[in-house]
């Protein structure tokens, strides 16, 4: 970093920057990071809390809560690892919830102190775009409560990126109200569970939040428009996860419909208790003409990106209004000069993961470093229901749909050491690999801690291993990645350890 970039960065008086960066969730913020290690003048707005939706309200306290349900699951299957318990065990929804919020507070802090620590200069208010370059910025005294003085400034900016993110998808039929309709945030909050709630959305978000509600003894139903849950994950790995789901949750399925409306009963009552209340809070209308009475409804029907205020239409720079997405390139550029868009409003897949990456292949780019484009198909996708399912690269239909001979590995991990120790035995890893050439294309994967072990399939598509290389590769014993293993032998008749297929 240059003398004059160190006197510009700690002089505040100064308001032309190198770098001027809209939202710091986990693409802003690390962007910002980044920016700084390249010497580079930066501001992040942020217009409620560091760390944005992931942090605060997705990913980590949403993980949080999963893994008490974990743990309470864990307690009913004691007996069957030689363990007795009490029967006084019992749950504590205000507790459960505290200690979820303080988990993502303190990782707020940790955010905070990484601006202060990097040289980013910060502010809390709303931003938009103006002229060429420039970049008005409403301070106000927002939800982070980080700005006492209610004022507007323009920015100098030389290059500007977006990363403003992405809010719940409401459907006309389904309009969040906080009290019978919850939205995400009203259900990460809830101290007291509904004692039958129904879910509309078989994706990601409703299946997580199904399971951590179904795992403290609530009857949830499922409501899906699809003919499947997890569309965009592998349908033999989806259907194994519904199946385990019915059996070990009590989960119900309703696939194929739509909800037309819900209504309020004047008579529903507040949702109580461990799991009880009483039930009838509101009646759904399913598109077949049937209805259902239930506590609570949880929509959780996707996201759309945040690009409403930006001045996107002022500056010329192309969206699409519906998705909420900003066309961009390779290098996250719009088609205005010296604008770029990261994350969520940078189009699908919409993680926090692929947010934070194209922040950093965004600066490099803008700093003129040698930097690659990012391959969507080497991004993994993560559910965290239990069990969980990971995936990475093309599935067999989507390769077989581009004109690929594609060669299948599965391992069952009910012949699996680790997970057959662990009494996780119910899960599959299925690879694919092109006949030909053996190229790996992809993965998908259904079972114990398989989020922690879809990494390693990562790293091998990205160095564009092949079956030979993955074969030769030595895994630990005894590990639930064995079976990473066994799938890829499988693929070419060498699995090990189940019996020969005739």
């Amino acid at each position: 970093m240059s003398d004059s970039q160190d006197n510009r960065q700690e002089n505040p008086q100064d308001n032309s920057y190198d770098i001027a960066i809209v939202g710091g969730g986990p693409g802003g913020y690390v962007a910002a990071i980044r920016a700084r290690q390249l010497g580079l003048r930066t501001l992040l707005v942020e217009r409620d809390a560091l760390g944005g939706i992931c942090l605060n309200w997705g990913c980590i306290p949403t993980k949080a809560l999963l893994r008490t349900a974990e743990l309470w699951h864990s307690l009913t299957q004691m007996e069957a690892f030689g363990l007795s318990v009490g029967t006084g065990s019992k749950f504590d929804g205000k507790r459960i919830v505290a200690r979820s919020r303080a988990v993502a507070a303190k990782l707020n802090g940790g955010v905070e102190l990484l601006m202060k620590k990097n040289g980013v200069e910060l502010r809390y208010g709303t931003a938009r775009l103006g002229g060429k370059g420039e970049l008005v910025v409403s301070m106000e005294a927002g939800a982070a409560g980080k700005q006492e003085l209610a004022s507007e400034e323009v920015i100098s900016a030389k290059n500007i990126i977006l990363a403003t993110g992405a809010r719940a998808r409401e459907l006309p039929s389904v309009p969040i109200d906080g009290d019978v309709v919850w939205g995400y945030r009203d259900a990460m909050v809830a101290e007291d569970f509904p004692k039958r709630l129904l879910v509309a959305g078989g994706g990601a978000i409703g299946l997580e939040f199904a399971s951590y509600f179904a795992a403290f003894g609530v009857e949830v139903i499922v409501v899906e428009a699809a003919e499947r849950i997890l569309f965009n994950e592998d349908e033999e790995i989806a259907a194994i996860l519904k199946s385990e789901l019915e059996r070990r949750s009590g989960i119900k399925f309703l696939l194929g419909q739509k909800i037309e409306g819900v209504e309020k009963q004047k008579s529903g009552g507040k949702a109580g208790g461990k799991a009880g209340g009483k039930a009838g809070g509101v009646v759904v209308k399913l598109g077949n003409g049937d209805t259902l009475e239930v506590d609570r409804v949880l929509s959780a029907v996707g996201v759309v990106g945040n690009v409403e205020g930006l001045g996107l239409e002022e500056t010329g720079v192309a969206f699409d209004r519906e998705r909420g997405v900003i066309g961009v390139d390779g290098m996250l550029r719009t088609n205005v000069e010296g604008i770029y868009a990261i994350g969520d409003v940078a189009g699908a897949p919409m993680l926090a993961h692929k947010a934070s990456h194209e922040g950093v292949v965004c600066v490099e780019s803008i700093a003129g470093e040698d930097v690659a484009p990012i391959v969507r198909e080497h991004i993994p996708s993560c559910v965290y229901t239990s069990p969980q399912v990971a995936s990475v690269g093309m599935s067999a239909r989507a390769a077989e749909g581009e004109g690929c001979r594609v060669r299948i590995g599965r391992f069952p991990l009910g012949a699996n050491g680790k997970a057959i120790a662990m009494g996780e035995e119910v899960g599959l890893v299925k690879v694919v690999f092109e006949e030909v050439s053996g190229a790996f294309l992809g993965a998908s994967m259904v079972g114990s801690e398989v989020v922690e072990m879809v990494q390693g399939y990562g790293i091998a598509l990205g160095m564009e291993a092949t079956e030979a290389e993955l074969m030769g590769t030595i895994f630990a014993h005894p590990t639930v990645s064995e079976a990473m293993h066994e799938a890829v032998l499988d693929g070419w008749g060498r699995a090990l350890h189940v019996p020969p297929k005739k």
